[in-house]
C-alpha cells in the first residue's frame, strides 16, 4: 500500500513526461498512452479508495524542522483521489477528439497529468510543508494549461498566476502560523482552537488559501477570461472538477480536523458570508452572458459559495450538503463545459447570438445538457436538488438570511440555464448552422456517463452518502442519516416554488424581448441593477483590475519621484556647483590686496564664531 502512495504521485508525472517525449509522434501513440496512464491512476484510485478503511500512513525523512515527506490515505482522501481520477479519464477520452487537430495537444496532456499528480499529492500529505509543495506545484500547470489557448490567453494565464499566487502566499502565512502555534507541521496531530487572536488569524489565512484554489470571491476573476482563453476541456476539469475538489477538501479538514471551528462561534459566520456573497455576486454575472462557456464559467463560481456555506454552518446537515455538492458539482459542472465544448466543436463558436435550434442538430448533445442544467439548478430528483436541500437545511438551521440567499441563488441560477437552454438548443437555425452534426462518440460518451451519474447520485442519494459523504463526518454526524428524500416538506416546496418563478420570469422575459437570449434583460437594466452591472462589466469591481490600477498609480508616483530626484541631483545641483565654480572663478584675479581681505573677513567671522556661537 505505501508503493501505490507513491505510485499514484509519481505515475501521472512520468506519464506527462513521456507524453511530452513523444510529441512529435503520431496522434494515435499519444492517445493510447494517455488513456493507458488514465486507467492507470483510475485503477490506484480504486485501490488505494478500497483500502482508505484501514488508513495507510507513509513517512520518509525529508527535510529538518520537522518537514517529514509524509503522506496519509484515509477515507476522504481516498474519495477525493477516486474522483479525480474519474474526471480524468472522461476528459482524456473526451479530448482524443477534441485536441485532436491542436498543435498543442502533447503540452495539454502532459499538464493534465502533472496537475493530476500534484492533486494526489496534495491530498495525500499529511505535512503541511509537503502539501504546499504539492500546491504550487499547481500554479505551473495551470500558467501552462492557459496559455495553450487563444493568441491573447497568456494574459489571462498571468492574470491566474497573479490571482492565485497571491492566495497562495496567504497559504504560506497561514501554514507558518499554523504550524509555531501547533509545533507541529504533521495535519493529521494539529488541533487549534479558534478562541485565541492568533488561532483565528492563522485559520483565516488557510482559509483564504483553500477558498481561492475553489475557486471562491473575490479570487475568481480569472476563471471567466480562462472560459473564453483556455482549451475548453481545461475548464472542464481543473475549474470546474480538480480544483473544487482540492479546495473543498482543504477547507474541510480546516473546519474539522485542524481546527476547533464552534457552531456559534465567529468563523462560521465568515464562512457562511462568503458563501452567500459568492452565490449570488457570481450568479448574477452569469445571468446577462451572452457566451456559452463564460456564462458556466460563473456559475462554476457560484456553486462554490454553497460549498463553502454548507460547510460553514457546522451543523451535519449543512457539511454533508456541503461536500456531497463538492462531488455533484464537479459532475453536471463538468458534463455542462463538455457539452459547451461539443457545441463549439461542431458550431465553431459559443457565442449564444450565432446560436439556434442546436436540440434538433445535436439531440444527444441537448438531453445532457439536460440533465446537467437540471442538476445546477437544484431540480428534483437530479444530484444537485439533495445537496441543496441539505445546504438549505443547515443554512437554516442558522439563520433565515442564508437560507434565502442560497435560495434566491437557485432561482437565479435557473432563469440563466432556462436562458442558456433556450438560447443554444432552441428556436430557429441559423443558415449558417444548418450543416451542423452532432457531437463525434468519442466525445458523447464521457458526457452521457456523467450525465447518467447526475441522474444516480440523485435517485440513489443513499450511496454516496453512506459510501463516500457520510464516513467523512466520522463521530460527529452521530446519529444522523440525510439519505432518501429530504425530511423538510417545507424546504422542498419553496425550492419548487423558486424553480417554478425562474421560469414563469423566463418566459415573461422572452415574451419581452422576442429572443431567448433576452430573457433576462428586464434584470439586466432594471434601474438599480443596470448601473451595477456597467460597473461590474467595465471591470470595475474586479480586484486584479484594482489592483493594476494601483499599481500603475504608484508606479507613476514613484516614476515622478525618480525624475525629481534625477533632475535635482543632474540639474539644478550640477547647476549651482557650476555657478558658484564660476563666481569663485571669477572673484579670483590675482589681486593680493583682494586676496588679503577676503582672509580678514573669514578671521572676523571665526572670532565672531567663537565668540557668540
Amino acid at each position: 500500500m505505501n508503493a501505490m502512495l507513491l505510485s499514484i504521485i509519481i505515475l501521472p508525472a512520468l506519464a506527462g513526461l513521456l507524453i511530452l517525449a513523444m510529441a512529435k509522434l503520431p496522434r494515435m501513440l499519444q492517445g493510447i498512452v494517455v488513456v493507458a496512464a488514465a486507467l492507470a491512476d483510475l485503477y490506484l484510485g480504486w485501490k488505494l479508495f478500497d483500502g482508505s478503511s484501514v488508513g495507510v500512513s507513509l513517512v520518509l525523512p525529508w527535510a529538518p524542522f520537522g518537514m517529514d515527506f509524509a503522506l496519509r490515505l484515509y477515507h476522504f482522501s481516498g474519495f477525493i483521489l477516486l474522483a479525480s481520477a474519474g474526471f480524468c479519464v472522461a476528459i482524456c477520452l473526451y479530448c482524443l477528439q477534441f485536441m485532436a487537430k491542436n498543435r498543442h495537444a502533447a503540452q495539454f496532456y502532459a499538464y493534465l497529468f502533472f496537475s493530476i499528480a500534484m492533486i494526489n499529492g496534495a491530498v495525500l500529505a499529511d505535512n503541511l510543508v509537503v502539501m504546499l509543495f504539492f500546491w504550487e506545484g499547481l500554479l505551473l500547470t495551470l500558467f501552462g494549461m492557459i496559455a495553450i489557448g487563444n493568441p491573447d490567453a497568456h494574459k489571462t494565464a498571468v492574470k491566474a498566476l497573479i490571482i492565485c499566487g497571491v492566495a497562495d502566499l496567504c497559504l504560506m502565512f497561514g501554514i507558518a502560523m499554523c504550524g509555531h502555534l501547533a509545533h507541529t507541521l504533521t495535519i493529521s496531530k494539529i488541533n487549534l482552537p479558534l478562541t485565541t487572536f492568533w488561532g483565528g488569524t492563522a485559520f483565516i489565512f488557510l482559509m483564504l488559501g483553500a477558498i481561492a484554489k475553489a475557486g471562491a470571491i473575490p479570487f475568481h476573476t480569472w476563471i471567466p477570461d480562462a472560459a473564453i482563453d483556455a482549451p475548453l476541456p481545461f475548464m472542464a476539469l481543473v475549474p470546474a472538477a480538480l480544483e473544487k475538489l482540492l479546495g473543498i477538501y482543504f477547507l474541510a479538514r480546516l473546519s474539522l480536523d485542524m481546527f476547533q471551528l464552534t457552531v456559534r462561534g465567529p468563523m462560521t459566520h465568515v464562512l457562511m458570508i462568503i458563501g452567500a456573497v459568492t452565490i449570488l455576486v457570481a450568479v448574477m454575472m452569469a445571468l446577462i452572458q451572452k457566451d456559452y462557456k463564460r456564462l458556466l464559467a460563473y456559475h462554476a463560481v457560484s456553486q462554490v459559495g454553497y460549498m463553502v456555506l454548507g460547510i460553514g454552518t457546522g451543523v451535519p446537515a449543512g457539511i454533508v450538503g456541503g461536500i456531497f455538492h463538492m462531488i455533484n458539482h464537479a459532475m453536471y459542472k463538468c458534463c455542462l463545459f463538455l457539452t459547451g465544448g461539443a457545441v463549439e466543436k461542431q458550431c465553431g463558436t459559443t457565442d449564444l447570438n450565432k446560436l439556434g435550434g442546436m436540440g434538433r442538430k445535436m439531440p444527444v448533445t441537448f438531453i445532457c445538457f439536460i440533465v446537467a442544467a437540471a442538476s445546477i439548478s437544484g431540480v428534483p430528483p437530479f444530484n444537485g436538488f439533495f445537496s441543496k436541500e441539505l445546504v438549505y437545511d443547515g443554512a437554516l438551521a442558522r439563520s433565515q438570511w442564508y437560507y434565502w440567499a442560497a435560495l434566491l441563488g437557485s432561482f437565479l441560477t435557473a432563469a440563466s440555464f432556462l436562458k442558456l437552454g433556450h438560447s443554444a438548443y432552441l428556436g430557429k437555425i441559423s443558415d449558417q448552422m444548418k450543416q451542423v452534426k452532432e457531437a463525434p462518440l468519442a466525445m458523447i460518451v464521457p458526457m452521457l456517463f456523467i450525465a447518467g451519474m447526475c441522474v444516480f447520485f440523485g435517485v440513489c442519494n443513499s450511496f454516496p452518502l453512506h459510501k463516500l459523504i457520510q464516513p467523512i463526518l466520522g463521530e460527529r454526524l452521530g446519529e444522523h442519516d440525510f439519505a432518501g428524500w429530504p425530511e423538510s416538506p417545507k424546504l422542498v416546496i419553496f425550492t419548487c416554488v423558486a424553480l417554478l418563478l425562474a421560469l414563469l420570469n423566463h418566459w415573461y422575459g422572452y415574451k419581452r424581448s422576442g429572443s431567448g437570449i433576452g430573457a433576462a434583460d428586464h434584470i439586466h437594466h432594471a434601474p438599480v441593477l443596470s448601473g451595477i452591472y456597467d460597473k461590474a462589466e467595465r471591470r470595475l469591481f474586479d480586484p486584479y483590475e484594482i489592483g493594476l490600477k494601483l499599481c500603475r498609480g504608484v508606479a507613476g508616483v514613484s516614476w515622478a519621484v525618480d525624475r525629481f530626484v534625477k533632475w535635482f541631483s543632474d540639474v539644478f545641483a550640477a547647476g549651482i556647483a557650476v555657478d558658484c565654480g564660476r563666481w569663485i572663478s571669477w572673484r579670483h584675479n590675482g589681486n593680493y590686496a583682494l586676496y588679503l581681505a577676503w582672509s580678514l573677513v573669514g578671521i572676523c567671522a571665526v572670532i565672531v564664531w567663537i565668540m557668540f556661537g
